[in-house]
């Protein structure tokens, strides 16, 4: 049978000579091909010796390092299934993705892994190692005495390879299940699309614990056979001073707002450029705009979600059309997307409804919840994105918003209903509405305005504290407004469109 493994795909790429440099890290490390094929082997067998049932999830929340990437790959390698935790996640969501994904293994921090672990073992999990940015920890001390050969898994293209959260609009999240084939088949039409060539040198400043870095970026590069300068923390002036031993780059909006603000971006520093990409949160056309005035290059926008991968985007090639900002390109080969009415009727060109999507790349379901799978596709199998956009008659796609009020704040998904659980919890409160406004740096941040029970005194100031210990920073509200009644339509819902209108110049 022919091995549909990711990491057979990856390993098969590795250029013929394994000693050349395959990622210079930001403190001065080059590790070579062979470094890389070492190091997954050993990982992967130690994993092997844990004898672990067939499809065990590892569970990973560990700062961004090399390491932690052939953790990944290692993972793949060995047949189980990676799930990745973002580094901001405190206790109580740990212990719900924990808790629904039963993971056989947890890797985490040696400062985290007090907390960590004792969720860990209380949940069932066996093995809990750690894993420290400075290549410290349990895991790598275990690995050490493993072997440095291993027969890599072999998986079909249906077998499971990750698992995404995604936090519910409901405040419960939701496992996305991606498949070897889904993430194959991705990394291989994002090759061809975007022209990946022999020489490129790809800048990863992303965190690995989301799409966009560790299955975009970190895949074509290795699909490609191609270097990595590796940031494990975005710092703009020195990703600035890297760029011209680079030809790609891909980044969040944040990131591009963040190095026109340094005074050393510009011709000379892009000279060697071939691709600046960007996603996961709209890109402001002011942006894309001063990017091209200031480096002469016009960013590449494109759309993709945890549940899909990549689905659309502006093309690389000018004889596939312009690169048009505000819009995130077209369709890419082999996926279907469409836009429907609320009662599921076509939509004509330019006109806005639902977006939804078909392709190999479409994940296989969300974990244990079959009746929120099921709700999420179509009769005829498309999935519903829950995005709302059009499709002008060139073929360009727009998204325009959430059809479910999603805040995204500097790449980073924030769930209203999620956030506004924890703040009713609180007490004294009555109710809360958590909006997303314009913010420069972010793109967009929380607001939350927190009616009061009878005879209670609230502050504003004091319920964002209160957050803190309990939510990722990124969910974090930046203000808190403290009033007597929220804005309300007939039926009693209320109308956050008229408070996103009030706070929108908050931070302008």
């Amino acid at each position: 049978m022919n091995n549909q493994n990711l990491f057979a795909a990856l390993r098969a790429a590795f250029p013929n000579d394994l000693d050349a440099a395959a990622v210079e890290s930001d403190n001065g490390l080059v590790y070579s091909w062979r470094d890389l094929d070492r190091a997954t082997a050993m990982i992967a067998n130690l994993l092997a010796g844990l004898k672990l049932p067939e499809g065990s999830r590892i569970a990973v929340q560990v700062e961004k390092s090399v390491e932690a990437m052939m953790l990944y790959l290692a993972t793949l390698r060995a047949g189980y299934v990676f799930l990745p935790l973002n580094t901001a996640y405190q206790s109580a969501e740990i212990e719900y993705f924990i808790g629904n994904a039963e993971p056989a293994v947890v890797v985490c921090t040696g400062r985290n892994f007090g907390w960590v672990s004792k969720i860990a073992f209380k949940a069932g999990t066996r093995h809990v190692f750690t894993l420290n940015e400075d290549r410290t920890g349990s895991l790598l001390e275990r690995a050490a005495h493993c072997g440095d050969r291993h027969t890599i898994a072999v998986k079909g293209e249906d077998d499971l390879a990750a698992i995404l959260y995604t936090s519910g609009t409901t405040g419960r999240s939701k496992g996305a299940e991606l498949t070897h084939g889904n993430l194959l088949s991705n990394a291989r039409v994002l090759k061809d699309y975007w022209g990946w060539k022999p020489g490129d040198v790809l800048i990863h400043a992303l965190p690995i614990f989301h799409v966009h870095g560790l299955f975009v970026a970190l895949h074509g590069a290795l699909l490609n056979g191609s270097k990595m300068i590796w940031f494990g923390r975005f710092d703009p002036k020195r990703v600035i001073e890297r760029m011209p031993d680079a030809t790609v780059f891909m980044g969040v909006p944040t990131l591009y707002t963040r190095m026109l603000a340094e005074p050393g971006l510009g011709q000379a520093a892009a000279r060697n450029m071939r691709l600046f990409i960007s996603g996961s949160a709209p890109l402001l056309i002011e942006t894309f705009n001063e990017w091209k005035e200031r480096t002469g290059h016009t960013i590449l926008e494109r759309y993709g979600m945890s549940e899909t991968i990549m689905l659309t985007s502006n093309p690389y090639d000018a004889r596939d059309g312009e690169r048009r900002g505000g819009t995130v390109g077209f369709p890419l080969p082999g996926v279907g997307v469409r836009v429907r009415s609320d009662e599921g009727a076509h939509v004509p060109a330019g006109e806005i409804g639902n977006i939804e999507v078909q392709g190999p790349n479409v994940f296989k379901g969300y974990w244990r919840m079959p009746g929120k799978t099921k709700e999420e596709f179509t009769a005829d199998g498309w999935f519903k994105t829950g995005d709302v956009g059009k499709i002008d008659a060139l073929g360009y796609v727009t998204i325009v918003g959430r059809s479910k009020d999603l805040i995204i704040s500097g790449g980073y998904n924030v769930y209203p209903a999620e956030i506004e659980g924890y703040i009713n919890d609180m007490p004294g409160v009555a109710e809360s509405a958590l909006v997303g406004v314009p913010h420069p740096d972010f793109g967009e941040v929380g607001v939350a305005v927190v009616i009061p029970k009878p005879g209670a005194e609230l502050d504003g100031d004091r319920i964002v504290a209160g957050l803190k210990s309990q939510l990722a920073n990124f969910k974090i509200p930046k203000r808190c407004f403290v009033v007597k009644e929220l804005p309300r339509n007939s039926m009693g819902k209320v109308q956050k469109n008229l408070l996103r209108e009030q706070h929108r110049q908050l931070f302008s």
